[in-house]
């Protein structure tokens, strides 16, 4: 499998290298944001592993732009941070980043962490199904269900719902979801995705009762969560 590692510190890049190559990945390196953008689009990397702050361009930039690309979206992220504040973190998450680890940390820990998201992302693109507490979505047949009993959802609904359910707790944006919906559509404004937003809350609050809920974070855009 093909890594990416992305970090200004020369001693942190190839301390990781070296642990990931010893585990069996191919890796590629980058000391800078835009280069690190430039593999990723040229190499399309199994795994990436990026630290918040670089030159010319940070970690969570190059995340966001990662996210945005319809080609390039569903490859994992783990972002690296010497800061250890709860709020970097939310702010890591939040940029779409499947992991966010705090410096220093252990190798053991991030090749820990590496190959849980790796088996998670392999499960995801290689079944059908996709389960998220008494949620279940069935993407081969369209059917959303909870405890056996089928969900009624509308087209457009289902498609939000799979993008949120895709990766539970991530907050998607307005621009995410446009993209994945509608292809990026220029006509869509973030009324329409309010609207359908709205129908998915009804539609889970008259067939459903259950925990997971169509959650708004303010600023940033929707995620589904085990309220």
């Amino acid at each position: 499998m093909l890594a990416l590692v992305a970090d200004d510190e020369k001693n942190q890049l190839e301390l990781i290298s070296f642990h990931l190559e010893k585990n069996g990945f191919d890796v590629i390196t980058a000391e800078d944001g835009e280069t690190a953008f430039e593999l990723i689009v040229e190499r399309r990397p199994d795994i990436i592993i990026l630290d918040w702050m670089m030159p010319n361009d940070s970690g969570i930039s190059i995340c966001r732009r990662v996210r945005s690309s319809k080609e390039l979206k569903s490859l994992p992220i783990i972002i690296l941070s010497a800061r250890g504040e709860d709020i970097d973190a939310s702010h890591g998450l939040l940029s779409g980043a499947d992991d966010y680890i705090t410096k220093p940390f252990s190798p053991i820990e991030l090749i820990a962490r590496i190959k849980s998201l790796l088996r998670r992302t392999t499960k995801n693109l290689e079944s059908s199904i996709i389960e998220y507490g008494d949620l279940t979505l069935d993407t081969g047949k369209k059917v959303l269900k909870s405890n056996d009993k089928d969900i009624r959802i509308g087209k457009t609904e289902y498609k939000i719902i799979t993008l949120l359910m895709s990766r539970p707790e991530n907050v998607f944006s307005r621009a995410q979801i446009i993209d994945y919906v509608w292809e990026n559509n220029p006509e869509i404004d973030d009324r329409t995705i309010d609207v359908h937003i709205s129908r998915l809350r009804k539609t889970l609050s008259d067939s459903y009762n259950g925990k997971c809920k169509i959650n708004t974070v303010h600023g940033f855009g929707y995620c589904i969560r085990n309220n």
